[in-house]
């Protein structure tokens, strides 16, 4: 798929998706509840074979990779992970001390409101200027992104590394504020009742992206990458904190017994996010 067309119809998604909601609660949930208005991302592991940059040499992996796929806002980065060409898992291991730009180099920081500098295109490093200062890169079939780049921008201390950094299981995890919703909690989500969980979620991961009322889901990627992921902007959710019992109100359909980590449960094992498309992630 064409990189403007790619810009085109993800980009857009992945804005509208970090549009986070209202303020959280000062502290976090301490008793089993019902919790409403919480916008419900989705994210997963990032196909190498969706990107179009020239394969680059990074710090951590013994292998060059698609520069796209590793610091784009569609990428490992914003992610957290990925499956490489040959099928294996990648995760972002350090983060660095930058953030991300806007396809114009300017920052760009999520905040409840949305992001500061308008939808992250990426990290605020590795990538080349144009003329016009837009966000540029090269292309493995040759050629650029958008337009020649004149000038680079380094990027320091952003480290990458084979595997997963964390055990999650697809419809099984999600990643939260835990100044909301404590890591541990077990959360019932209607909307994915069908799924491996019966709707039933831990939640196990965390994103710079993920603030206050906002839930992001672990699930396969989608067959093609213009499907993107699904969100549900006010939804109402259950939540029962670690060590707590489920109260009277709970939803009819109780948490059904634990599936151990190990093994990776309903899906492969995944990586905490940097953010998580779907919407968890961001430093």
């Amino acid at each position: 798929m064409p990189v403007e067309m790619l810009r085109r119809t993800l980009i857009p998604l992945l804005v509208a998706a970090l549009a986070l909601p209202a303020a959280a609660a000062a502290k976090p949930i301490g008793r089993a509840r019902w919790l409403g208005r919480v916008q419900v991302t989705e994210y997963y592991p990032v196909p190498e074979s969706w990107f179009v940059g020239r394969k680059v040499a990074v710090p951590g992996l013994d292998t060059k990779h698609r520069i796209d796929w590793l610091y784009s806002a569609r990428g490992v980065s914003m992610q957290g992970t990925g499956v490489d060409l040959g099928g294996e898992l990648v995760h972002i291991d350090a983060l660095g001390s930058g953030g991300w730009v806007n396809e114009r180099g300017r920052p760009s920081v999520p905040g409840r409101d949305g992001w500061s500098g308008g939808g992250p295109f990426w990290r605020a490093g590795a990538y080349w200027l144009a003329r016009g200062r837009r966000v540029t890169f090269p292309l493995e079939a040759g050629g650029w992104s958008s337009g020649r780049g004149r000038r680079y921008v380094p990027l320091s201390d952003v480290t990458f590394a084979e595997g997963a950094s964390k055990p999650l299981r697809f419809y099984r995890s999600i990643a939260v504020d835990p100044d909301l919703i404590p890591l541990g909690s077990r959360v019932y989500i209607e909307a994915y009742k069908d799924t491996a969980g019966k709707g039933w979620f831990r939640a196990e991961d965390v994103g710079g992206a993920i603030i206050g009322r906002h839930v992001d889901v672990y699930r396969p990627p989608p067959e093609r990458p213009e499907l993107g992921a699904l969100m549900f902007p006010s939804e109402r959710i259950y939540v029962i904190p670690p060590g707590k019992r489920a109260g009277r109100d709970a939803p009819g359909r109780r948490p059904p017994p634990e599936v151990p980590v190990e093994g990776g449960g309903a899906g492969t094992p995944g990586t905490a996010t940097d953010a998580n498309a779907g919407g968890a992630g961001v430093p």
